[in-house]
């Protein structure tokens, strides 16, 4: 097994901190230790712990889209990728544990104290925004018929709903409901 190179491990450990402890509570030093790095090596790769963060969501976003276009590469229908991404956020919730969606927890952290932060998450629920309504577009074309700004709107909404309730709840009942309230609207 290759040894994982420094850079990985410093993303590595930073990535785990930041969405299990919140970006605030992490302090270089913390991170220093658990990647078993020197201080120089930080730094040597990242100037700062802003820095890091960015790049931090930047792999999370690669990530997330990687992983709904992996889950969903063998549909065809428009109409089962919409229920796929539904499955798929309900998925990575169970997965974390019920801890949430690492854009919405840092922009709740952060808010506007790091306009750059704030507006790269803005700019990615607008990309997830943007997929949702491609869908929506592809369910017309095959035959559907509904407003495709009012039902992505909607899609876009049940599915932050959804992230949200299932982390205050621990279960995932919320994207259950979603899914049958999008049956409803695409039906």
């Amino acid at each position: 097994m290759e040894k994982e190179k420094v850079k990985d491990r410093i993303i590595r450990v930073a990535s785990d901190l930041f969405y299990k402890q919140g970006f605030n509570s992490t302090g270089i030093n913390q991170i220093i230790a658990e990647a078993d790095i020197a201080i120089g090596s930080l730094y040597n790769h990242f100037s700062s712990k802003n820095e890091l963060l960015k790049v931090y969501l930047i792999k999370e976003e690669i990530k997330w889209f990687d992983g709904f276009e992996k889950d969903s590469s063998k549909l065809v229908k428009a109409k089962d990728k919409i229920f796929a991404l539904v499955d798929y956020r309900k998925n990575l919730q169970n997965s974390s544990g019920f801890s949430g969606c690492h854009f919405i927890k840092i922009n709740a952290e952060l808010g506007d104290s790091n306009p750059v932060i704030s507006e790269f998450v803005m700019k990615h629920k607008e990309k997830q925004k943007v997929m949702i309504k491609d869908l929506v577009t592809q369910y017309n074309q095959e035959g559907g018929s509904v407003d495709s700004d009012e039902v992505t709107n909607v899609i876009y909404l049940l599915l932050e709903g959804a992230v949200v309730i299932s982390t205050i709840n621990k279960d995932s009942a919320a994207f259950d409901q979603s899914k049958k309230i999008i049956q409803g609207l695409l039906s």
